[in-house]
């Protein structure tokens, strides 16, 4: 395992069920950490400190480090994303899973304001045969409302800043960071989803979601294939170098695309679009020290029907490793 927390390093995301088998792997492939995705923790917006401290210990069992948990609910979560009825109670909800997470010594919270569930319109093979999921606009434009009415993006705006205004104060309390994903399919251009924008899609949305919130502990799950979805390779270093200077690079989702704006496939690491030695370089140049982590990982033979993607989390992390260890030792 690679010790301390101050230094660039590779984790590993794991399934919601954080199963032995997967701890066991990334502990075998010398993992820093995991990031838990929606740990089933509660059937509300509320997590105790007992079931979050034996989630930290269980992890730290294998010889890991829990780096973050990444969502939770997000039925529940649309009431606060798009100030339905029973807003203010769910944020209070929310409110005392961010102190327990800070009690619980978990200091990373990751989450999106994305309402609409939609993320991609099917799969499409790559190198060797590889599934990889794809998106193309041209499927979605005709959706009906995935809410009970259309939204606009104003509202999403307003209900964001409602939204940072009283959780941030509450998260500096408590030592949490709250690290947010770009919308994905992020979609600047394009339609607005079945109803609902996607105000999360491009530079110009997170500046002003930084400025919104006002605060050390509000920063990115920096997505470097979301960012490739918005613009392609230079928008992700520009984005990288702007975002980290300011000490807002929480954890990376290190993976990338082929394809920019309404159509795109995913595909495996060093074979899309982005300089992903150059982002190495801007993470360095601006002092990153958190960790990156695999993300939608291609679906190779032996991955079965469905699942965690055993094969393509072991290449990918694989790939990730050999890599961080070679710039290392070359820059």
């Amino acid at each position: 395992m690679t010790s301390g927390a101050d230094v660039m390093r590779v984790s590993i995301g794991l399934s919601g069920k954080a199963s032995d088998e997967e701890l066991t792997l990334a502990a075998q492939m010398g993992c820093a950490g995991v990031v838990v995705p929606s740990p089933r923790l509660s059937d509300t917006l509320r997590w105790e400190v007992d079931d979050l401290l034996a989630l930290r210990r269980r992890v730290e069992g294998f010889g890991l480090r829990l780096e973050a948990i990444q969502n939770m609910r997000l039925d529940l979560f649309d009431e606060i994303r798009l100030a339905r009825p029973g807003r203010d109670a769910r944020l209070e909800d929310l409110l005392y899973t961010i102190r327990n997470l800070g009690a619980a010594g978990v200091s990373v919270f990751a989450y999106n304001w994305r309402p609409n569930r939609l993320y991609r319109t099917g799969h499409v093979p790559t190198r060797g045969g590889a599934r990889v999921t794809a998106f193309d606009v041209e499927q979605v434009r005709d959706l009906p409302l995935s809410h009970e009415r259309a939204y606009t993006a104003d509202e999403l705006w307003a209900n964001f800043a409602y939204f940072v205004e009283r959780v941030m104060p509450v998260a500096e309390a408590a030592g949490v960071k709250l690290a947010h994903h770009p919308d994905d399919p992020p979609l600047p251009d394009g339609p607005a989803i079945g109803g609902v924008p996607r105000i999360f899609s491009s530079f110009e949305g997170f500046k002003r979601g930084m400025e919104l919130a006002d605060s050390p502990n509000w920063g990115l799950l920096f997505c470097l294939g979301c960012w490739s979805e918005m613009g392609g390779s230079d928008y992700v270093l520009d984005a990288l170098r702007f975002f980290g200077e300011r000490d807002k690079l929480f954890y990376i989702h290190f993976r990338d695309v082929q394809g920019i704006g309404n159509v795109f496939n995913e595909c495996f690491i060093g074979d899309g679009q982005v300089d992903i030695t150059a982002a190495l370089g801007v993470l360095k140049e601006v002092g990153y020290t958190g960790c990156l982590i695999d993300d939608h990982v291609p679906h190779m033979a032996g991955d079965g029907d469905g699942g965690w993607g055993t094969q393509g989390r072991l290449y990918s992390t694989g790939y990730l490793m050999g890599l961080l260890r070679a710039f290392n030792d070359l820059s």
